[in-house]
């Protein structure tokens, strides 16, 4: 944010919630949202975002330019040719293509052992996968993205800014995070095997956190 706030206009693809755009209209940016569906559009208008409807890759932008595109952990959706050219299509000269994901790196036993509740209780989400392993985890959609840049033919060779954090949570903390994550929305709440895995995951975490 620091690197893409300089830039006063920008559009958010895939605004979502508000959540990636929060940041840039407190420090005073514009922000367009667009977004593909229309409820979540609808609730990023209740935050206070202008939002339209579109696939960004067909989104009409009427003649408008602006300074910055980002995508808040959503690139990965977008064809990585016909997005970035129609990014360079709606920047003024200048202007930067930002595409911005998070990842959770935990420390290598107990991403593991994650992984291992994750793929007993959800056998189909990221987390099953070893998305608990960092950016590694995420190297084939960064590749794929700066390739999409690259063969789009408009953009100068795509850069790569890592920020790292630190944060530390209890059990409870954890569990309260976790059903927005990828693919729990999935399971109901009620079902018996989202609460073993919320037993296991507990477990896991304390026995982690008594070492």
């Amino acid at each position: 944010m620091q690197h893409a706030v300089v830039k006063s206009s920008r559009v958010d693809v895939g605004i979502g919630t508000g959540i990636s755009a929060e940041g840039f209209q407190s420090a005073g940016c514009r922000v367009l949202g667009v977004e593909v569906d229309g409820r979540m559009a609808e609730f990023a208008r209740s935050q206070g975002f202008e939002v339209e409807i579109a696939k960004f890759e067909d989104w009409d932008p009427a003649g408008r330019r602006f300074d910055i595109v980002i995508a808040g952990q959503t690139w990965h959706w977008i064809d990585p040719v016909a997005g970035a050219t129609k990014a360079a299509q709606v920047l003024r000269p200048g202007g930067r293509l930002a595409a911005l994901w998070n990842t959770f790196q935990f420390p290598p036993d107990l991403a593991e052992s994650l992984a291992l509740v994750y793929a007993r209780i959800l056998s189909d989400t990221p987390f099953s996968q070893g998305m608990f392993a960092g950016p590694d985890a995420y190297a084939p959609i960064f590749d794929k993205t700066s390739d999409g840049i690259r063969r789009a033919g408009r953009f100068s060779e795509p850069e790569r800014w890592r920020t790292d954090r630190q944060q530390t949570c209890t059990r409870d903390q954890w569990l309260s995070s976790s059903p927005p994550l990828a693919g729990s929305t999935n399971c109901p709440k009620t079902s018996s095997m989202c609460y073993l895995g919320a037993k296991v995951l507990s477990s896991t975490l304390l026995e982690t956190a008594s070492r």
